[in-house]
């Protein structure tokens, strides 16, 4: 047979097995599409009802149920533990597909310090994506008497914070704020949700260390202040208040503060167990992409003054992995702020 056809006959025959690896894939994803038909899809958020985690599911779930046709979307809150008990049932469903969640970013730093009671790796979710960078917030009650973080470094008495528990993002980053800056911070876990607030407003604590967009009704009230905020950049609602990273802090303790800001790059995840079938992730994936580009969504997030930031897929599976694999000086820093070592 002359070159030439032989050439044009292998090209043919490429074309075609392409074709049909295509099809098989189209295939295999419709075929996934009908598994979720009539099922439930179990959205998990490891916190308490009424904060800012529970908002974005809500939100998240009903967009995700819209473009799985057929399928249910329920949120099911698992609190406890600082968020550990929720994550561990997320991480230890079935690999079906039916089980979703989300939880505190904090889990970062109990994974990283060797945490009690996890039972999770991060770095092995089937990521779906994350909503949201984080604006990270010191807070204060407006019935305070602290005006400026100055006051707060000046305090002659403890500054009690509130936290949801040991090992959620506001106890450890409150901790490292602590560390950081020398500021005389208190930390007092064991306030769910919006308990937070009320323990403010009632004058048992004097702030918190959160999330901006989970506090915004807080703030929009009047309740309280923000006197700080961490992240990679300013939030543009708070151009007045200064960012940790522009105080005056030695090169260690920048360090400190450059841990927490690389954190808040990772806001309201959404994760599901293990080794999903491929097909299956990628439904999830899809759905979680298209319900966060949804327009009707966008209105819904911005009325309710929460913040929209997106990533999806693999990339906030690289985003995670880099976060959790922190250098060993790093790991030295936490484990002694943290008291884990």
């Amino acid at each position: 047979m002359p070159k030439k056809r032989v050439g044009v006959c292998l090209t043919a025959l490429i074309a075609i097995l392409f074709t049909c690896l295509v099809n098989t894939d189209t295939a295999i994803a419709a075929a996934d599409y009908g598994f979720f038909q009539g099922k439930v899809i179990t959205y998990i958020v490891a916190t308490q009802p009424g904060g800012g985690y529970d908002a974005y599911a809500r939100v998240i779930g009903k967009y995700i149920q819209k473009y799985i046709p057929g399928s249910t979307v329920v949120v099911k809150n698992i609190p406890g533990a600082g968020n550990i008990i929720g994550a561990n049932e997320i991480y230890l469903a079935k690999p079906n597909g039916l089980t979703i969640g989300t939880f505190n970013t904090g889990l970062i730093y109990s994974q990283i310090v060797g945490g009690q009671g996890i039972r999770f790796d991060l770095a092995k979710y089937s990521w779906i994506g994350k909503a949201s960078a984080q604006t990270r917030v010191f807070c204060v009650s407006a019935k305070s008497p602290y005006k400026t973080f100055k006051d707060i470094l000046e305090s002659k008495e403890p500054v009690k914070m509130s936290s949801t528990g040991v090992g959620g993002s506001d106890y450890n980053e409150a901790l490292l704020v602590a560390a950081a800056t020398g500021a005389p911070l208190k930390v007092i876990p064991g306030y769910s949700g919006r308990e937070n607030e009320m323990a403010m407003m009632r004058g048992e604590v004097v702030g918190q260390l959160g999330s901006y967009q989970g506090l915004i009704g807080f703030l929009k009230a009047k309740e309280g202040r923000v006197l700080l905020q961490l992240g990679a950049k300013k939030n543009k609602e708070l151009p007045d208040v200064p960012l940790a990273s522009e105080l005056n802090l030695s090169a260690k303790n920048k360090q400190i503060i450059d841990i927490i800001d690389s954190m808040a790059e990772l806001g309201r995840l959404t994760a599901a167990p293990p080794n999903l079938p491929p097909a299956r992730l990628e439904v999830l994936r899809t759905a979680y992409k298209k319900a966060l580009t949804d327009p009707a969504l966008i209105k819904e997030i911005e009325r309710s003054g929460m913040d929209l930031e997106p990533s999806f897929g693999e990339d906030v599976a690289k985003l995670v992995k880099r976060a959790v694999s922190q250098p060993p000086e790093n790991i030295v820093v936490l484990k002694r702020i943290l008291k884990t070592e």
